[in-house]
């Protein structure tokens, strides 16, 4: 979890479940070469390694989730929330499966005193991995797993700043090719879809503040603090977005 931009005191990292290597059927799963079922003594290792890193080397205070089903998704934490300040937006991953894990996510969020909101728009899908915070702004990825309403959820939690949208091609994440990699620095891969995404965040970048540019649709009442998204298509669109 962030403090200032850059400075984290916390990390949450999620158990491996006892059945790892036996439930990687599903497409997209598996984690070994040419799709080969994980290794769990392995992924055990690897586990304690990050852990060991992320306690040791960078003093942050490691906080564990118990195992949940879903083989080494169920490890994927970013995709389940989106922290910044003292507010914590819980998603609503574009696999319907995986939001059964919300609530424990939830669970240590509170514990943490963060303020949590949640996406209550039902047409909306939001993975973690498409949200890129700057320090400045919010660019949200519009990719298959994140549509243009889970990126107004954004802007509405979030309203304190600018949130422009960047289509991602290839069929991954925005998060698959770019990262922040220190303050005003971002890490971006070659591949098409990463350049064109950055030629995308270049044009949008340096807007103001203050959640998304638009006035609010005059039908369409802008939700009460803490109760995420309204359902239907938002109060003004983010910067960037085109309606489909």
């Amino acid at each position: 979890m962030a403090g200032s931009f850059g400075h984290y005191t916390h990390a949450v990292v999620r158990a491996l479940p006892p059945t790892l290597g036996e439930e990687e059927g599903e497409e997209g799963a598996g984690g070994g070469p040419g799709g080969a079922p994980p290794d769990p003594a392995k992924a055990q290792r690897q586990l304690g390694v990050l852990a060991g890193v992320l306690r040791q080397r960078l003093a942050l205070q490691v906080l564990a989730l118990p195992p949940a089903p879903g083989g080494l998704r169920a490890l994927l934490l970013e995709d389940l929330a989106v922290v910044q300040g003292g507010a914590a937006l819980l998603t609503r991953p574009w696999r319907a499966a995986r939001r059964h894990e919300l609530g424990s996510l939830r669970a240590v969020l509170e514990e943490l005193n963060l303020r949590v909101l949640t996406v209550t728009d039902e047409g909306a899908t939001l993975d973690g991995s498409d949200v890129l915070f700057t320090g400045r702004e919010f660019f949200v990825g519009i990719s298959p797993w994140t549509n243009h309403r889970g990126a107004e959820a954004v802007a509405d939690a979030f309203r304190d700043f600018t949130v422009s949208t960047v289509p991602v091609g290839g069929g991954g994440h925005l998060k698959s090719f770019c990262s922040m990699a220190a303050p005003d620095t971002i890490a971006i891969g070659s591949s098409d879809a990463a350049r064109r995404a950055l030629r995308a965040m270049e044009q949008l970048r340096g807007g103001a503040g203050g959640g998304c540019r638009g006035a609010p649709r005059p039908d369409t009442p802008r939700p009460a603090p803490g109760h995420g998204a309204a359902p239907g298509r938002g109060w003004g669109g983010c910067r960037g977005c085109a309606p489909p």
